[in-house]
């Protein structure tokens, strides 16, 4: 990868207790993506029209690699999408509002770009909602490792930035709160450097250190259903 352009991305599957943790494959699999995204990003936080097909998906799904979880039933419960760099990101045209000041887009090929990261929202436990969301960045994780990238952009609420932040993940504001159209949710864009958290948690949080590392194979009889 030394000419600067990557080649195709490292996949990545694992269990996770009753969940397995995998990158999208097929077609069955993207359109529960698609439809678990429809509900979410269109249905619940308006930050896109919605569709007649209720499919949510983009330019973006060309050149981006997504995480899913998925239930013993081979549900969709949860995902993440993965932009390497230096394809095209959200955060250069849809979210450059939150671009704000000097800060200059890294698109070296140890970067990449968190989107539509989502948790099935029909699911009213709360608890499991929150299991979800630490198995669906358990899989942004190890893909991040797969695949040699130290640096992660991500575009979220205010809110929820803060709470990514205290549960031990250093993201770096790189802006301040953008009201972003459609839906005018005020949102932060920032920078997660991976190296930085590894070090962070080997002295404050070992075992969340030491859980991350921690996968069970995939059985076979998980990828005969699939």
């Amino acid at each position: 990868m030394s000419d600067g352009v990557r080649q195709g991305a490292r996949p990545i599957a694992f269990c996770e207790g009753e969940f397995l943790v995998k990158a999208l494959e097929s077609e069955k699999e993207f359109r529960q993506a698609y439809r678990l995204r429809h509900r979410v990003f269109a249905e619940k936080l308006r930050w896109v029209p919605e569709r007649e097909d209720r499919l949510e998906s983009d330019i973006y799904d060309a050149w981006s690699t997504a995480i899913g979880i998925f239930s013993s039933q081979n549900e969709l419960l949860g995902m993440v999408r993965m932009t390497p760099a230096p394809f095209p990101f959200m955060l250069e045209s849809e979210f450059s509002g939150c671009l704000v000041g000097s800060h200059h887009v890294r698109k070296e090929l140890d970067t990449a770009e968190i989107t539509r990261l989502a948790v099935d929202p029909t699911i009213a436990d709360r608890g499991l909602s929150a299991k979800l969301m630490r198995t669906i960045f358990k899989g942004m994780y190890h893909w991040t490792l797969a695949n040699n990238i130290r640096y992660t952009y991500l575009v979220v609420e205010s809110r929820l930035l803060r709470v990514v932040q205290r549960i031990g993940w250093p993201c770096h504001a790189i802006g301040a709160p953008v009201a972003l159209p459609p839906a005018h949710v005020l949102s932060v864009g920032a920078l997660l450097d991976l190296d930085e958290f590894r070090a962070n948690a080997a002295s404050r949080k070992p075992e969340m250190l030491a859980w991350l590392h921690s996968t069970e194979p995939v059985t076979t009889v998980i990828v005969e259903k699939l």
